[in-house]
């Protein structure tokens, strides 16, 4: 086993002055500007690092997922701040708020940063009751 000092996980963007707002006013995580990019903490010891690239496209899956006690809260408050939830057809439909509510699964709620990258909230149970990962 190698050893080592730090987890991190890191995508680019096209504008980190946006993606600072974002990150720090509208989600409200604590964010440190670096020469390199953007240092996000989403949990103690882990951090999102976003560095700028002039040819950025977003990521097309899912790169930050905030478990959430409540989704119906987490969406309104989200909502309210500004942020506008994706809308899915077909096998991951989602409601007019923007949240899947499949029969055998978590229900989760889909929006982008500035830059495109997906970020969701995830319930933290299925709709059963059983505690979700």
């Amino acid at each position: 086993m190698f050893t080592y000092k730090k987890i991190f996980s890191s995508c680019s963007v096209d504008n980190l002055a946006k993606a600072k707002t974002f990150y720090s006013d509208t989600l409200g995580l604590r964010v440190t500007q670096t020469p390199e990019g953007l240092s996000v903490e989403v949990a103690p010891d882990y951090a999102l690092f976003f560095y700028p690239k002039p040819d950025h496209q977003p990521a097309t899956f899912t790169v930050l997922n905030f478990q959430v006690e409540k989704i119906e809260t987490a969406v309104d408050q989200l909502t309210a701040s500004g942020v506008k939830f994706l809308q899915y057809e077909g096998e991951i439909k989602t409601d007019k708020k923007g949240i899947a509510r499949p029969a055998n699964g978590p229900q989760i709620a889909w929006f982008t940063d500035p830059a495109g990258n997906i970020i969701s909230v995830v319930e933290g149970r299925y709709p059963d009751g059983r505690k979700a990962p």
